[in-house]
């Protein structure tokens, strides 16, 4: 039977051991500097916005997209998080987000749980916010071109964090760096365009009816 190579949420047994404990260690350094820094930087109405934002993209994430080839993608939310939130916060609720799924709907095996952390709340939520700050900055200015370069940050963070699970798959020997690339990067550059579509919808509607919540993330957390 063969290994369907395109799913993010990768089950136990797609990586090998020594691949997914080392996930594990790099994931749970990078939680508990994300845990400080979160609290060092966000006051307490940040906290509620955290656990919204975090039944948000769960509840989303039940939504499947259809794509050509029998497959389907649903929303990430790493980017949309870390432009509300700021990078730390964002990456813990999105821990929180994969870490559910897993224990409770088996959507993803516990043995993997730190590379599935790593590369779709950790990978997608940083690069996609750096990318985001820099993209908007380049553009002409956060307020002005915020959509834009949410867009392109959020469809980008997709193909990244497919492509880390090729080269996951890859050096755990599951299957060759070629055919893990295509079945993964190849059906992402579709899925993220769903995942930019929804990232630029849920931005507009929250700029439409609370434009404060797109002020509430600290100015440290832009740094």
């Amino acid at each position: 039977m063969p290994i369907p190579l395109f799913l993010m949420h990768a089950p136990d047994g797609f990586f090998s051991t020594p691949v997914a404990l080392t996930f594990w260690l790099i994931t749970a350094g990078v939680l508990a500097i994300s845990l400080r820094k979160a609290g060092d930087q966000l006051d307490e109405k940040a906290v509620p916005l955290m656990g919204v934002m975090a039944a948000f993209i769960f509840a989303a994430q039940m939504f499947n997209f259809q794509i050509p080839g029998g497959t389907s993608g649903h929303l990430l939310g790493g980017v949309l998080a870390a432009i509300l939130l700021g990078p730390y916060a964002g990456t813990i609720v999105m821990a929180c987000v994969i870490a559910t799924q897993g224990l409770v709907f088996q959507d993803g095996g516990l043995v993997v749980m730190g590379a599935n952390i790593f590369n779709m709340g950790i990978v997608g939520t940083f690069g996609g916010y750096y990318l985001y700050r820099t993209l908007s900055a380049a553009l002409g200015g956060e307020a002005s071109m915020r959509l834009p370069a949410a867009a392109i940050a959020a469809w980008l963070s997709v193909v990244v964090a497919s492509f880390l699970v090729a080269l996951e798959l890859w050096v755990s020997d599951t299957t060759s760096l070629w055919t893990a690339i295509t079945a993964m990067v190849g059906w992402h550059l579709i899925i993220g365009v769903g995942e930019a579509l929804i990232t630029v919808g849920a931005l507009s509607f929250i700029a439409a009816s609370r434009a404060d919540l797109l002020q509430i993330r600290d100015a440290r957390a832009q740094a």
